[in-house]
């Protein structure tokens, strides 16, 4: 008898067993490949993630406030700059393109963002990528109360052209803190996969001048989206001098991916928990081979005695035995990469709710290689210790028949 008949055999008559084990190896290896895939992703997304610009110009505050405000429109602004801050960037000779933007206000808990025509006609949220309307739609008019919305967020609110929308007071819906003005969806943008997707566009002077805000700040700005030319990074160290070590009233957040970088070295102690936790559950998955084989031992002491009286050799049984677990592992692993794109399917749709960045649940990862063959190779690992209990197995006692 050969070992994969063997095999087969103890596999379908411990069928159960084998399944529940198999379930929970599943489960580990879809949590393993899950934390190791998130992770890779979102760092990979957020620090390259830059919206086509190098740099934020904001009120002095963090940096790393600045770009999740103005970037990834997911924090509060820390303030507003004047008119001539914006006017004085603009004409650096190093900057290629300088964007103003200004927020403050939310249409059903979705953020309002005044900006000007240039976010649509010069920036590149990547190399040849534009922000584009779908047609027959088109930009706002800069004088008009007109609208442009995010493809997630149309999607979500059930947005179209020609529809008419109410901005609320703030970044957080409260019905009782409705504007007067109504502006027109003259606009659906195309999906870019990034953060602009999940907020509304309208003209600069929509924000700066809405009822209920400070007359006195109808020319201020929330920040300024900076794009140096092509190969001025030493241009960027300057404006990091002028404006971060030289002034005190204003702060050049730059370089993006940098700043974002950094966000996730201070968070690194919670990917450590999770990886911690993922390999908690891998043990415990591998455990649970090691006690479904070696409890089953007692029930198959006849068998195996039955199998070396046949001519079987000790080699062989525990080959067997050890070929055993790492099929139940294998087979627990196959089932792993459904509980992984699952998992992915549900955190890249919160990622995406949260924040606009677009992780991929399909994507390859060099962890959808190591986890399936570290797991099979703990498990046959696991499969030793019962192997040795069946090496040990008496023939003649274990053939004495039973009364």
């Amino acid at each position: 008898m050969t070992i994969p008949l063997i095999v087969y055999k103890s596999l379908r008559q411990h069928a159960f067993s084998s399944v529940i084990t198999g379930l929970s190896i599943a489960l580990a290896g879809a949590l393993l490949m899950s934390v190791w895939s998130v992770k890779e992703q979102s760092h990979a997304a957020f620090t390259g993630l830059t919206g086509g610009f190098d740099a934020v110009l904001g009120v002095r505050s963090a940096k790393l406030q600045l770009v999740l405000n103005a970037i990834f429109h997911i924090e509060e602004s820390p303030g507003n700059l004047a008119l001539a801050d914006y006017q004085e960037i603009q004409k650096n000779p190093n900057v290629q393109l300088a964007v103003p933007i200004a927020m403050g206000d939310n249409y059903r808990g979705y953020r309002l963002v005044g900006t000007t025509l240039e976010m649509f006609s010069q920036a590149e949220f990547a190399p040849g990528q534009r922000y584009r309307v779908r047609t027959p739609g088109r930009v706002f008019d800069p004088t008009a109360r007109e609208a442009v919305v995010g493809s997630f967020v149309a999607q979500k609110l059930g947005l179209k052209r020609g529809d008419e929308i109410h901005p609320y007071h703030g970044l957080h819906f409260d019905e009782e803190k409705e504007h007067a003005e109504d502006y027109i969806v003259v606009g659906i943008l195309e999906p870019s996969n990034t953060p602009a997707d999940r907020v509304i566009w309208i003209p600069l002077e929509g924000i700066q001048k809405m009822t209920g805000h400070d007359p006195k700040a109808a020319t201020d700005l929330s920040a300024v989206l900076v794009k140096l030319k092509a190969g001025s990074a030493i241009a960027g160290q300057r404006l990091n001098l002028m404006y971060n070590k030289e002034g005190s009233r204003l702060t050049f957040a730059w370089p993006i991916g940098q700043i974002m970088a950094q966000l996730f070295n201070k968070i690194a102690w919670f990917d450590h928990v999770l990886a911690l936790v993922a390999y908690l559950v891998a043990m415990v998955a591998t455990g649970s081979i090691l006690a479904s084989i070696y409890n089953s031992m007692n029930e198959r002491r006849r068998e195996i005695a039955i199998l070396r009286a046949l001519g079987a050799r000790r080699s062989t049984i525990v080959s067997a035995i050890i070929l055993e677990a790492a099929a139940i592992a294998a087979s627990g692993m196959l089932a792993a990469f459904a509980g992984y794109f699952a998992i992915m399917t549900a955190v890249t749709s919160i990622v995406r709710a949260q924040t606009g960045v677009l992780l991929n649940p399909s994507a390859f990862h060099n962890v959808m290689v190591w986890a399936p063959l570290a797991m099979i190779g703990l498990s046959a690992l696991a499969g030793i210790i019962p192997a040795m209990k069946a090496y040990r197995t008496d023939v003649a006692e274990n053939l004495t028949p039973i009364s």
